[in-house]
């Protein structure tokens, strides 16, 4: 009996421990799965979180970029704006010589509408854009000719100002004299005739004088507008084909600069890759940048008579010392874009 009741005891205490047993095992196995969960939540955050930081970092990246090239981009792209804007007049001249074709048989002044049209809209550009003034506007003869010898910027836009200013406040068009490589530019033939751009032999120049017509040249060219610089040094080398032109015709000679006119646009050509391209093929692929709404104020210089007694080179040293004289007086070298934005804002000549 006793045996039984121990045996059945022991039973007992078995079944009970494997019961405890089994239980454990049971509570363990829903610990372990509850922890692999957490593990795999915590995992599957931490990959979410570290996407969230990668992206975050991706688009922060992305806006530095932008903030870095984005001014780059607009001091190259206006360079552009310039070339469209000429690329309209040119389109604005087919459209108006379509229109009037008429006309051309019985008309002399066919081009006048057309000229007067597009100096308007880029004098309004140059007032707009960059304050634009002229200084002396009053040594233009009303009538008979003129020898105009400027400084080239690195894009002569002021020029372009002031051809516009002459022909609405004189009643004038100013003949210019341009690089050969311009008249192969695809388009630009019209724009060159209408506006009276020549290549610039010596004969055609006289030619213009004596037939009683303003002439703009500039002796520096565009290897003036390529390799000049921020300190504006003349570039003419020993050039006196002009000088020799205003000989021959027997004309006055008036000096010409404009203030800031190399903050508003300026050239890569100093770098060694664009000069040897130059100097080697004469082609001017020299990058220009900016487009800068800094004050332009051109100044014409008192003009200089017809003396018989001065040789071509004499005359030409003594032009080039006259717009020299127009450059030390009324521009501070080194130029500064942010001075020249600044002189928007106020009316005061260096001089005064």
């Amino acid at each position: 009996m006793w045996r039984r009741s121990s045996f059945r005891a022991r039973s007992s205490k078995s079944v009970c421990v494997l019961e405890r047993g089994a239980g454990a095992r049971a509570r363990g196995g829903r610990l372990l799965a509850e922890g692999r969960t957490e593990a795999a939540g915590c995992l599957n955050g931490m990959s979410r979180a570290g996407l969230g930081m990668n992206l975050q970092d991706y688009l922060s990246f992305l806006e530095y970029l932008l903030w870095v090239f984005t001014p780059l981009a607009i001091v190259f792209i206006l360079p552009f704006v310039i070339v469209v804007l000429l690329y309209l007049s040119i389109l604005f001249l087919h459209v108006y010589k379509r229109k009037n074709q008429l006309r051309e048989a019985y008309s002399y002044n066919l081009w006048d509408g057309a000229r007067k049209t597009l100096a308007t809209l880029w004098d309004g550009h140059g007032a707009i854009w960059h304050g634009y003034e002229i200084c002396g506007l009053e040594k233009i003869p009303e009538e008979g000719p003129a020898l105009i010898v400027y400084y080239h910027g690195a894009i002569p836009i002021d020029y372009y100002y002031f051809l516009a200013r002459v022909i609405i406040q004189k009643g004038r068009t100013c003949h210019s004299v341009a690089d050969h490589f311009l008249f192969k530019v695809p388009g630009f033939k019209l724009l060159l005739e209408v506006f009276s751009v020549i290549h610039g032999p010596q004969e055609e120049c006289v030619k213009a004088l004596r037939s009683g017509h303003l002439l703009g040249i500039s002796p520096g060219g565009v290897r003036e507008a390529l390799f000049s610089d921020e300190t504006y040094p003349l570039l003419w080398g020993k050039r006196k084909g002009f000088a020799q032109v205003a000989i021959d015709s027997r004309v006055p000679i008036i000096p010409m600069f404009t203030q800031n006119v190399r903050e508003g646009f300026r050239s890569l050509g100093n770098l060694r890759f664009y000069r040897w391209v130059y100097e080697r093929f004469r082609l001017p692929i020299a990058p220009v940048y900016g487009g800068f709404p800094v004050k332009f104020r051109t100044y014409l210089g008192d003009p200089i008579p017809y003396d018989p007694k001065l040789t071509a080179a004499e005359l030409a040293e003594k032009v080039q010392a006259a717009v020299q004289a127009l450059i030390d007086r009324h521009q501070k070298v080194p130029g500064s874009i942010l001075r020249a934005l600044l002189e928007r804002f106020h009316m005061q000549h260096k001089d005064e």
